[in-house]
Order: structure tokens, then C-alpha cells, then sequence
């Protein structure tokens, strides 16, 4: 078993941005965690393709959370690759499958009401982005302490940055895949965008968890790699 971590470059706002997603690979089945934004579906094809793997062996998706950057293409990926199991936490799987409206999209509309004006377009452009998500039902749902992938990989609740995130440990690879649980900023893992965190109280707390599990490598979604 190992873990890749597939760097997908994009610009936004005329800038050069990059994020994460992972690829494990166990025995010859691969398991994607989060799918980037809407449309990054043939993106994050190329970085498999040009890694040696075959798309056909896309046998699983993982969803830490429901933001826009980690399931914007999970539909895409679901309509190309039917076949696919999608995993994601009992919590999170409400609002991936529109089951329930998003703690993100009500987060950003209480926001609207007191935006500077100078902001307001963007508030109002993110929250049309929030609803332009198509919704996808989850196939497995999954718990705190749960193993999954042959046993070969522990669930990790790590709420704050939305009530029902989801981390995970491979205790074989001393390796943790972090989600928004962690980031990597100027060499350490600190919490994602506490602006954006529903709970910063909580979010401390599951970056605490996160760093406690003494793992080798931290598999960042965001700033990539960090290697103790």
C-alpha cells in the first residue's frame, strides 16, 4: 500500500493556486480522497494517468467534508466512473446528497447580511457556487474509529471545520491524510482558514487529535506534504 499526493495547479482571481487531493493505491485498486473543485475531473485523470495508473482501477472515493474544493467533480467522477463507492461520514453524507442544506451555505448567507460592500459580490458569487454543487448520494457511510480499505486505514473524526470532517490514519505508513483538519503553512500544520472554520474550538482540538496520532507524514490538501 502506498499514498500519492496529486498536486492540481489552477488559477483563481489571476493567481497560481495548487491543492492536494490523495491516491492510495492497495492492491492494485485505487482509492481517491476528494475530487477539487467543479470541472477539475479530467485535472486530477491526468495526474493518475501520468503517475501510471489505469482509471479503470478507480474502485473508491473518500469526502472529508462537503466544501466546494473537495466535491465540486465528485458528480463528474460518479456519471464518468459509475462503478465508483463513495465514502464519506454519516454527518457530512446529509449534505453531500442535498439530503440536508449545507452548514457552508448558511454560514455564507448569515455572512452576506453584514458584508462590507466591497466584498458583497463575492459573498454573493460564493454562495452561487455553494448552490451550484450537484448533489450525489453517499454509497458507504462511515464513524469515528471505523477501519476501512481492507482494514488498512482508520477513520478519524475531526470536526470544526465542519461538524462531520473526517481525517484519515494508515497506521502501517505512520501516515495521516488531513483533509482540512490540517494544513501545511511555513513548515508546521496549523487549522484551515479559521474564518471559514463553523467551530475554531473544535477545529483546535481535531488538529490537536491529528498531530497526537505521531504520524510520519501528514498528507495536507492544502500546502501538501508535511514530513516530520
Amino acid at each position: 500500500m502506498k499514498i500519492l499526493e496529486l498536486p492540481i495547479e489552477f488559477e483563481f482571481n489571476g493567481q497560481k493556486n495548487y491543492i492536494y487531493p490523495s491516491l492510495i493505491i492497495l492492491n492494485n485498486e485505487l482509492t481517491l480522497v476528494d475530487t477539487g473543485y467543479t470541472n477539475f475531473l479530467t485535472l486530477i485523470e491526468k495526474e493518475i494517468l501520468i503517475n501510471g495508473y489505469e482509471m479503470k482501477n478507480l474502485k473508491n472515493i473518500i469526502i472529508t467534508h462537503y466544501d466546494d474544493d473537495h466535491i465540486g467533480s465528485l458528480y463528474d467522477f460518479k456519471e464518468k466512473y459509475p462503478w465508483i463507492n463513495i465514502i464519506a461520514s454519516e454527518i457530512e453524507s446529509k449534505y453531500i446528497s442535498g439530503e440536508m442544506k449545507s452548514e457552508r451555505l448558511v454560514q455564507a448567507e448569515e455572512m452576506l447580511e453584514n458584508m462590507p460592500n466591497e466584498e458583497i459580490e463575492f459573498g454573493k458569487w460564493f454562495i452561487q457556487q455553494l448552490k451550484n454543487l450537484k448533489h450525489v448520494s453517499i454509497d458507504e457511510k462511515v464513524h469515528d474509529g471505523d477501519m476501512i480499505l481492507d482494514n488498512k486505514c482508520r477513520v478519524i473524526a475531526t470536526p470544526g471545520h465542519t461538524s462531520g470532517h473526517i481525517s484519515l490514519y494508515f497506521p502501517s505508513l505512520k501516515s495521516v491524510i488531513t483533509g482540512d483538519a490540517a494544513v501545511h503553512e511555513n513548515h508546521e500544520l496549523v487549522i484551515a482558514n479559521p474564518h471559514f472554520c463553523l467551530n475554531v474550538e473544535k477545529a483546535e482540538q481535531s488538529l490537536g487529535k491529528v498531530k497526537n496520532l505521531k504520524a510520519e507524514t501528514y498528507y495536507c490538501y492544502h500546502g501538501g506534504k508535511f514530513t516530520l
